[in-house]
C-alpha cells in the first residue's frame, strides 16, 4: 500500500508539473495589424481612437473560455487514465499510474488547444480592433479609405 501511495504522489507531481508548463491561452497584448490615420486626421485624434479601439477589442475577446477548455482536457485525461489503470491492473497502483499518464496526456492536449486558442484570440482581437478603427474613419490596408469629416466649429465660434 505504501508503494502505491508513493507512486501515485510521484506520478501526480510529474502530472502537475506538466500541467503547469502546458500554458494557457493569453489575452493579446495589442493588435498585430496595420492601421493608418484617415486622410487629414490629426495624429492626436488617431491616438485617442487607437486607445479606445484597443479597449474595445480587449472587451470583445474572452481568454477564460479557452483556459477552461484546456483544464477540462487535463481533468478528463486524468479521470480516463485512472479508470483505465484500475481496470487493467485491478489495483490502486494501476489507478495512480493511469491517472498520472492520463494527466500528462490531457495536459499535452490542453497545451495544443491553448496554442490554437492563442491564435484564434489574436485574430478575434484584430478583427474587433480593425472594425472599430475603420468605423472611426481610419485606413485599413486593402480597404477603401474612409473620408474624415472634421467636427463642426463650436456654436458662435466667430465669424
Amino acid at each position: 500500500m505504501r508503494g502505491s501511495v508513493k507512486t501515485f504522489l510521484g506520478v501526480g507531481a510529474i502530472g502537475l508539473a506538466a500541467l503547469a508548463f502546458s500554458g494557457c491561452a493569453e489575452m493579446p497584448s495589442g493588435p498585430t495589424v496595420t492601421v493608418w490615420p484617415g486622410p487629414g486626421k490629426p495624429f492626436s485624434v488617431f491616438r485617442q481612437e487607437d486607445d479606445a479601439c484597443r479597449a474595445y477589442a480587449s472587451y470583445r475577446v474572452n481568454p477564460n473560455a479557452s483556459n477552461e477548455a484546456a483544464f477540462k482536457r487535463a481533468a478528463v485525461g486524468t479521470t480516463v487514465g485512472a479508470i483505465a489503470g484500475a481496470l487493467l491492473t485491478g489495483s490502486s497502483r494501476g489507478a495512480g499510474v493511469g491517472a498520472g499518464v492520463g494527466l500528462i496526456a490531457g495536459a499535452s492536449s490542453g497545451a495544443d488547444y491553448s496554442a490554437a486558442s492563442n491564435w484564434s484570440l489574436q485574430r478575434q482581437y484584430n478583427v474587433a480592433y480593425e472594425q472599430c478603427m475603420y468605423s472611426s474613419g481610419n485606413q485599413i490596408p486593402g480597404a477603401p479609405a474612409p473620408r474624415y469629416i472634421p467636427p463642426p466649429p463650436p456654436p458662435g465660434g466667430g465669424g
